[in-house]
C-alpha cells in the first residue's frame, strides 16, 4: 500500500521532519517519486519507522548501530551480528564504564584463588566476558558463592540453576530460528519486538512472578501449620 507523507505521519506518529531527516541519513529508503513534488511512501517505511523507534527508545542504538544493522537485514537473525549487536550489548550486563581486568589482574586485585575462580569457569557459574576479560560483575558472583558456602548451602543447588539457565538459552535460541524462519520485510520490526521482549520483559514477569507465587504458597502453607 502507498501513502502520501501526511499519512505516512498520522499511521507511525513520526513528525515529517524526522522522517525526512531519517532518509538523508539512510535509515529509510527514498520515497517514490510519482512527479517531481508528489511521493510515496510504502508498509516497508512502516515497518521501518517502528523498527527505529524501539531500537533508539528501548534498546538505546545509535543512527550508526540502526544503518550498519539495517544494511544486513536480509541476512538470518541468528547468523548476523550486526542485527544482533544492540541485543548482545545488552545481555552481557556490563557497564560501559566497567573496569576490565585480564585474570592475572582480576586475580591479584580482588584476592580471588586461583584454583575457586577455574572451577567456577569450568561449572560454568561464572561467565566472564573471555577467558581474559573479568569485570567486577564476575567478583560480585564469586562474593555470591561464597555466602552461600559460608551459610552451608551446598554448591549442587548453584550447578542445578546454571543448567536450567543453560537450557531456558537453549529454548531462547529455538525461539529465535523460528523468528528468522517467518521474518519478511512486512515483518521485520514486529519480529524484532518479540525478541527483545520475551528476553527483557516476559522472562523477568515470568521468572519474578512464578517465584513470588512459591513464595507466598509457602508463606500460606507456614500460616496453616
Amino acid at each position: 500500500m502507498e501513502y502520501k507523507i501526511s499519512e505516512l505521519v498520522a499511521l507511525t506518529k513520526m513528525p515529517k521532519s524526522t522522517i525526512l531527516y531519517y532518509i538523508r541519513e539512510g535509515l529509510l529508503p527514498e520515497a517514490k517519486k510519482i512527479k517531481s513534488n508528489v511521493h510515496r511512501y510504502n508498509d516497508e517505511h512502516v515497518e521501518l519507522i517502528k523498527y527505529i523507534r524501539y531500537m533508539k527508545e528501548e534498546i538505546g542504538s545509535t543512527n550508526e548501530q540502526i544503518s550498519f544493522a539495517l544494511k544486513n537485514k536480509n541476512q538470518s537473525l541468528s547468523s548476523s551480528f550486526s542485527m544482533v549487536e544492540p541485543l548482545m550489548n545488552t545481555l552481557s550486563a556490563v557497564s560501559p564504564d566497567a573496569t576490565h581486568y585480564t585474570k592475572k589482574q582480576f586475580i591479584q586485585h580482588f584476592k580471588v584463588d586461583s584454583q575457586l575462580l577455574d572451577k567456577l569457569m569450568a561449572d560454568g557459574v561464572l561467565l566472564p566476558l573471555s577467558d581474559d576479560d573479568f569485570t567486577e560483575k564476575e567478583a560480585s558472583i564469586i562474593e555470591l558463592i561464597s555466602s552461600f558456602n559460608d551459610v552451608g548451602i551446598d554448591y549442587s543447588i548453584i550447578t542445578t540453576y546454571v543448567k536450567h539457565a543453560q537450557a531456558l538459552c537453549e529454548l531462547e535460541y529455538q525461539m529465535q530460528v523460528q523468528l528468522c524462519s517467518v521474518r519478511s520485510d512486512k515483518n521485520f520490526s514486529t519480529l524484532w519486538k518479540i525478541m527483545f521482549e520475551t528476553l527483557f520483559n516476559a522472562k523477568a514477569y515470568l521468572f519474578n512472578r512464578y517465584t513470588y507465587k512459591t513464595l507466598l504458597k509457602a508463606l500460606k502453607e507456614e500460616v496453616i501449620r
